[in-house]
């Protein structure tokens, strides 16, 4: 977070009514433009490595003993969205210290978990500031928080709000009750969208060592590196390799519903085979290189689908691991068998083979 944000974030206030309670920071539930531009950032740079605020009890609006206590992680971007989607209510926000991870990433970790939540409602004094036993938790941190330990230890009852903090209001105005839509994950084509960046930039990365690479390998030849002709012949790897990163980072999240099967690896693998047909279609390559290309460009293409895996609530913990136990050894294998079939290319074009 940004000094001048840190003090902004740390300015002390007491609520009305509250007189017992610690010093909690005023938070306003209107987003700056520095803001926007910080949140835009973080789906484009590693700045959501560091994006955070500091663990501790805050306000929005003039909470008193008896406003409702919402539990955020420190992630910025999370406690951003719950203070906005606060606006025009007087509450109290408990923020626990998840390492600058979202709620739902932190929950998987741990961070976002029983023992924390105790602790921060205990070093705010939580039973001083608020004349209730409630606390409101959002519900992608559920599988975090063991709600009966915190109330054995706490005196606090764990409720679970919505999925989308825009529900927040309806869900306090029906009595602290979600519906089924509250709680249902809807994971939209523009949920899917914005966090394709946080892949395609890495693999963007990547993809232009892979560039550089095959215009070295092409332009090789037994009396040195011929430049024209690493251009010439490595334009259409270069071009399938582009295809395979767009495909695993952009195509298959955008098409995630569609593409048949459970598994984003085999979900990246199957769209991979499909754009790399298509992209075969308008170039012209020999045999060897053709085959090289049907191996490496579709597993290229379900590696990348699969770093996905961490930006969606449709896997666990447990489903990654399981993929990567089946799909690790069929890229290692793959990786290598398509070294041989480029080594092959090479040698049969130098006219050694």
């Amino acid at each position: 977070m940004l000094k001048s944000e840190a003090k902004k974030m740390s300015s002390p206030c007491c609520a009305k009514n509250a007189a017992t309670a610690p010093l909690a920071a005023a938070v306003s539930s209107d987003w700056t433009l520095r803001e926007y531009l910080d949140h835009f950032r973080c789906r484009i740079s590693g700045l959501r490595m560091r994006y955070a605020v500091k663990p501790g009890l805050y306000t929005a609006g003039n909470p008193d003993k008896n406003s409702d206590v919402f539990v955020s992680a420190n992630y910025k971007m999370s406690f951003d969205i719950l203070r906005r989607s606060l606006k025009g209510m007087n509450v109290w926000i408990l923020v626990l210290d998840t390492k600058g991870i979202n709620v739902w990433c932190a929950a998987g970790k741990g961070t976002f978990g029983t023992d924390e939540l105790i602790k921060r409602i205990g070093a705010s004094q939580l039973e001083n500031v608020v004349s209730h036993k409630r606390i409101i938790a959002p519900q992608l941190g559920a599988p975090g928080i063991a709600a009966h330990i915190v109330q054995q230890k706490t005196g606090f009852r764990v409720y679970y709000g919505p999925v989308d903090a825009r529900d927040i209001r309806r869900y306090v105005e029906a009595g602290y009750q979600t519906t089924e839509e509250m709680r249902r994950v809807k994971f939209t084509v523009w949920d899917r969208l914005v966090l394709t960046p946080m892949e395609m930039i890495p693999a963007i990365k990547i993809y232009a060592i892979y560039a550089a690479l095959i215009f070295f390998i092409m332009g090789l030849k037994p009396s040195g590196i011929i430049f024209k002709d690493g251009l010439a012949n490595g334009l259409p790897f270069i071009f399938l390799g582009f295809l395979a990163v767009l495909t695993g980072a952009l195509v298959t999240p955008l098409l995630l519903p569609f593409v048949p099967f459970r598994s984003f690896a085999v979900k990246g693998w199957i769209a991979g085979l499909v754009f790399t047909f298509l992209g075969i279609q308008n170039i012209s390559i020999a045999a060897p290189a053709a085959v090289f290309s049907f191996l490496f460009f579709p597993l290229a293409s379900s590696y990348i689908a699969l770093q996905f895996t961490g930006s969606t609530v449709f896997t666990g913990m447990s489903g990654v691991k399981k993929e990567l136990r089946f799909a690790l050894p069929i890229y290692m294998s793959g990786a290598f068998i398509s070294f041989v079939l480029l080594v092959f290319f090479k040698l049969k074009e130098w006219g050694i083979l």
